[in-house]
């Protein structure tokens, strides 16, 4: 435990940010665990068999899920504004919401990148994005998330900070980094590796996905594409207020110590921290509503089994031999031959 007598970054540093984001984690909490829960149980218990989409929004509602579960220490933590857990917990529950920001973007990522391979390059499919080399760079993306969600284990400490309005100190759970360097390294990394970089990546696969579409003056429905963008669009909703944050506590650092531009900087930080921070948790909660709304013609037919419904519509169309040397023919095989309101028209789509 360390002792600060100076202002200290935190979700608690400002009273009535710390009650709205209470009160925003608690509605997180209703609506994102059960929405999760029930994606996680339609996938495995209900979803006869699942598509390369179907896998990969399975990972999201684990990783969103799991995410859900921790918002009660936060509550309690926004609420009581002290911490009260312990230093372990500090880190731990940091570097969990780390690993979910980086699980989340880059699952997503995934998603767009699929998409666009099925879309603009059909006869790759079976080699570049077939169910096996998908779960293996799942595999691979879960291992480099748990890497890179190191530095809350490093940075994050429990701090004895003075709260002037209320004469009073608190413990707070916040960042201690020990140089300036730290800070700016460990921001701009969330920044361009949790932003970014995906986002890059997202806007490419679908310009190259909508060039294609013009390209083809085939006339389809585009539901896929459509409910990925949706999730991609959402998710930069919730985090971009949480990564301008982090832009300004790094712009924050180049300003001299006591200067008016970084007193500001550090004010306006400290103000929306909480509420940045719980709107992007908000993210987690979001997909199943999504889903729900993609699925709504199989609710009335299916009940329960809607969701199940929804996932089996995703499911990758397996072919023979003579199907994959006609894709190379046509720009539309992987993707014109799919149903519901995942996918095209005629068949199953990725």
């Amino acid at each position: 435990m360390t002792n600060n007598g100076s202002a200290v970054d935190t979700p608690v540093s400002n009273g009535y940010a710390s009650s709205l984001g209470a009160l925003i984690m608690a509605l997180v909490f209703l609506l994102g665990v059960p929405g999760n829960l029930f994606i996680v149980w339609s996938i495995l218990a209900r979803t006869r068999q699942r598509s390369v989409t179907t896998i990969l929004i399975l990972n999201l509602a684990c990783a969103d899920g799991c995410l859900m579960a921790l918002t009660v220490f936060f509550i309690i933590y926004l609420s009581k504004q002290t911490w009260v857990f312990g230093l372990p917990m500090c880190k731990a529950l940091f570097y969990l919401c780390n690993a979910n920001m980086y699980a989340s973007i880059f699952l997503i990522t995934l998603m767009s990148a699929n998409r666009m391979v099925a879309v603009v390059f059909p006869a790759k499919v079976f080699s570049w994005a077939s169910k096996t080399i998908v779960k293996r760079e799942i595999a691979v993306m879960w291992l480099l998330v748990m890497v890179i969600s190191l530095p809350p284990l490093v940075f994050r400490d429990t701090i004895l900070v003075e709260d002037k309005a209320l004469n009073m100190t608190k413990l707070v759970c916040a960042p201690n980094h020990t140089l300036p360097r730290y800070l700016r390294l460990q921001y701009s990394m969330e920044t361009v590796v949790g932003l970014i970089l995906p986002y890059a990546v997202i806007i490419t696969s679908y310009v190259l996905i909508l060039r294609r579409m013009r390209q083809s003056k085939f006339s389809r429905k585009v539901r896929s594409e459509k409910l990925i963008l949706a999730i991609v669009v959402m998710f930069g909703i919730f985090w971009l207020p949480y990564h301008v944050v982090n832009m300004m506590q790094v712009v924050a650092q180049w300003y001299e110590e006591g200067s008016s531009q970084r007193k500001e900087l550090d004010y306006l930080s400290q103000a929306f921290r909480a509420v940045t921070s719980a709107f992007a948790f908000t993210s987690s909660c979001a997909n199943p509503i999504l889903y729900t709304f993609a699925a709504k013609s199989y609710i009335k037919k299916n009940g329960l089994a809607f969701m199940a419904k929804l996932f089996e519509a995703t499911l990758d169309q397996t072919v023979n031999k003579k199907n994959r040397l006609a894709a190379k023919d046509s720009p539309f095989t992987a993707d014109s031959v799919s149903t519901g309101p995942l996918s095209g028209q005629n068949g199953r789509g990725t």
